[in-house]
């Protein structure tokens, strides 16, 4: 009867994991009672400061504020503001920010004028000017607030983790010494045991995906069906290097000596 231990350990997981994705989802959801009796709920603003999402905007909806840092760098790095060391370190060219992530990461650099790249970076995304980014696409329904996503993304990934588990542990016990029926004699096959809970987590992925997939980290479903349309950038060839950052992250920079000052290596080093 070794394989009872198998599907209780099944019924474990698929059940802990489901109970937490529900919960996560549920944190998403606008809360009941929010809008007087007839009314027709609002379309969140495209923008927290107009029509469109501005750089920054797409940056924290797709990474968060680390990436809304990698922006400020590369930008002030193309704008030659500022120069990144295949090294790893930055170096103040232009004292004079042009707006608030700019000047924070000034002041993060610090009097001397250099700086290793991390500490900067760790510094501007947790400056008040991302916060108050942040909470402005949080107040226009463009993200979710802090933690909320992060959550149900760790939740869809520990549901297929339980998924996976129970197909293992069905397995395992279709291997496993009497195994002919179920539990107390019920002439029910052992596989339909484990069947129930494969189809309770398959079910709990299934239902997800249609109401709050793609599953984001930072933005909400609206801001990620902004996000989603925002593939095009303004301004040039510099431009487009910028909305890759913003959208893909560091791995969208080309030059290899800018990623690699991006990554952190080398910095024992000053340029």
């Amino acid at each position: 009867m070794l394989w009872v231990l198998f599907l209780l350990v099944a019924w474990g997981a698929a059940a802990v994991s489901c109970v937490r994705l529900c919960l996560a989802a549920a944190r998403l959801a606008p809360p009941r009672g929010a809008l007087p009796r007839g009314a027709l709920p609002r379309e969140p603003r495209r923008a927290a400061d107009g029509p469109e999402l501005t750089l920054y905007e797409t940056a924290f909806l797709a990474g968060g504020p680390h990436r809304v840092a990698d922006l400020a760098l590369v930008t002030m790095h193309l704008r030659r503001r500022l120069l990144l060391a295949h090294t790893g370190w930055a170096t103040v060219v232009d004292p004079a920010g042009h707006d608030d992530v700019e000047r924070t990461v000034i002041r993060a650099i610090g009097p001397q004028g250099q700086s290793p790249i991390p500490p900067v970076r760790a510094a501007a995304a947790a400056a008040d000017a991302v916060r108050a980014l942040a909470d402005r696409l949080v107040a226009a329904g463009l993200a979710l607030p802090g933690g909320a996503g992060t959550d149900l993304v760790s939740a869809v990934r520990a549901v297929r983790g339980a998924a996976l588990l129970v197909a293992a542990m069905g397995t395992a016990a279709l291997l496993t010494p009497g195994r002919e029926e179920g539990p107390g004699g019920s002439g029910i096959p052992v596989l339909v045991w484990f069947g129930l809970p494969l189809v309770l987590t398959l079910g709990c992925l299934a239902i997800a995906r249609m109401e709050v997939h793609p599953y984001s980290s930072w933005a909400s479903p609206a801001g990620q069906r902004l996000l989603d349309r925002r593939t095009a950038a303004a301004g040039g060839p510099e431009g487009d290097v910028l909305m890759a950052v913003a959208v893909r992250g560091v791995r969208a920079v080309a030059d290899p000596a800018l990623r690699a000052a991006l990554g952190g290596r080398g910095t024992r080093n000053v340029p």
